[in-house]
């Protein structure tokens, strides 16, 4: 049945000049007929020189959006309306512009993982991968990063001669892995290495053997000579590389770990959005035009 669903999803799509882009934390029945898999900003980038002219995002809606701001001509399409992201939205334009106040003389950083309304109000956007070298090209000392204390911690750390600002919230699934799980992983699974984002704690980092992206975890794990891996991300990721490299192991690190926002697009979703379905991705050209500000300057930097 679903190899039945997934090859109608590979005509249909092709029929229609449809381009489907599958974050990291899909599952594996729909990255198998996505054309792009990856980050959030890897497929925005990769969606802009895609040659279709619709684009189908299998992810949450702040990734959707990103999508729209690089690609402003192209019909985006959130395949299952409503999957937000809790980070993403948890501060408003307004809160910032309160922050700004508070804060003045910072250079407003932006997580990737942020509303387009958001985006009007900073300077520049990273991404987990390229945060660390952002933050340190910037000429100004002071930083107010937002929205994820835990990858802000993380790039304070390697940055001791900036002065980063940090608000406190984050991604509600990365930060409830505790130390504890941490330490018994390691012991349940000796000589396994722990790779984990830098959007956990950093009391769960400082056990970590590598910190990184979700994309700098898979390289990691798949150019490493070592064969056992505490996968300290969303579970999905556990799963996709016990797929692509079936001679090592892989274990999770927390059974919490989910994503319940990304977990709820299924293949049905996609099939039926082809037929007209999910939500289009519509703004302003005032606000493509403020938010793509911060993405640009990123892009100079990076």
């Amino acid at each position: 049945m679903i190899k039945d669903i997934q090859q109608e999803i590979l005509r249909i799509k092709k029929e229609k000049h449809i381009t489907i882009l599958a974050h990291s934390y899909q599952a594996e029945e729909i990255q198998e007929i996505a054309d792009h898999t990856g980050d959030s900003f890897r497929l925005s980038e990769l969606a802009a020189k895609d040659p279709n002219d619709t684009l189908i995002m299998c992810g949450v809606h702040f990734m959707a959006e990103t999508c729209k701001l690089l690609s402003p001509d192209k019909k985006v399409i959130l395949a299952k309306e409503g999957c937000g992201c809790p980070m993403a939205e948890q501060l408003s334009a307004d809160e910032l512009r309160q922050l700004k106040k508070q804060y003045p003389g910072h250079t407003v950083v932006a997580y990737i993982n942020t509303t387009a309304a958001l985006k009007t109000e900073c300077d520049v956007c990273v991404t987990s991968a390229s945060a660390v070298e952002i933050c340190r090209k910037i000429e100004n000392d002071k930083i107010l990063f937002i929205p994820d204390c835990n990858l802000g911690a993380f790039v304070a750390g390697q940055l001791p001669e900036k002065q980063i600002r940090l608000i406190k919230g984050g991604c509600p699934v990365h930060a409830a892995v505790t130390e504890e799980e941490a330490l018994t992983a390691k012991k349940q699974h000796p000589g396994a290495l722990l790779l984990v984002h830098p959007e956990c704690v950093p009391a769960v980092a400082k056990h970590a053997d590598y910190i990184g992206s979700t994309s700098g975890i898979v390289s990691f794990a798949k150019k490493s000579e070592a064969n056992k891996f505490i996968i300290g991300t969303e579970i999905s990721i556990a799963e996709h590389l016990q797929f692509e490299c079936p001679e090592k192991e892989f274990y999770t690190l927390s059974k919490r770990l989910i994503c319940p926002d990304m977990k709820r697009t299924t293949l049905m979703d996609v099939y039926k959005t082809l037929q007209g379905g999910g939500l289009e991705i519509k703004m302003s050209e005032e606000v493509i035009k403020k938010a793509s500000v911060c993405i640009e300057r990123m892009l100079e930097l990076g």
